[in-house]
């Protein structure tokens, strides 16, 4: 098994599938994260870790691609899907980064919240409530960018591999 050839088919369209699904699951756990704190908190370093392998899946990806798109006919279909998944890793780091934050902060919030009695200053408790909307709001920016990514990245590599590829209609289809 390598990274080019898996059980005789090209890695690129099974290691593909990791990055469909877990680009949209850490964008969700980002959000998630960063809108609801006890839910960061439940998350603990799972949120981190989580868009780590997200992160790490995206350039096995597109190093299978290549090596793919220098294997098959090339077209202006595969040559567009490959410059579309080039574009994918920017958003990746981007989770990764925000996810750390939002555990970081949930880290912090939780032992200052353990820490601190009832006298809490309201001025800390608006700052900190800004601070969670301008997270949350550039998380769900982030999110919704790298899932429309990997849809854009997806449909071009559909298109890509089965553009002509089959019959619109079923054999034996006489109608």
């Amino acid at each position: 098994m390598s990274l080019t050839v898996v059980n005789g088919l090209p890695a690129h369209v099974l290691i593909v599938h990791f990055v469909i699904v877990l680009v949209p699951l850490s964008a969700l756990a980002v959000v998630v994260g960063a809108i609801w704190p006890s839910a960061a908190r439940r998350m603990g370093v799972v949120l981190p870790l989580l868009a780590l392998v997200t992160l790490a899946s995206v350039p096995l990806a597109t190093q299978a691609g290549e090596w793919l798109e220098e294997h098959v006919a090339g077209n202006a279909l595969v040559r567009r899907h490959a410059e579309l998944g080039d574009g994918l890793l920017p958003w990746a780091a981007g989770l990764l980064v925000l996810a750390t934050a939002i555990w970081w902060t949930a880290r912090r919030s939780a032992a200052a919240e353990a820490g601190s009695g009832e006298g809490s200053r309201p001025v800390a408790a608006r700052s900190a409530t800004a601070v969670r909307v301008v997270t949350a709001v550039l998380c769900l920016g982030v999110a919704a960018g790298a899932m429309v990514d990997v849809y854009r990245i997806g449909d071009s590599g559909a298109k890509a591999a089965w553009q002509d590829g089959f019959s619109k209609t079923a054999r034996g289809d006489n109608g």
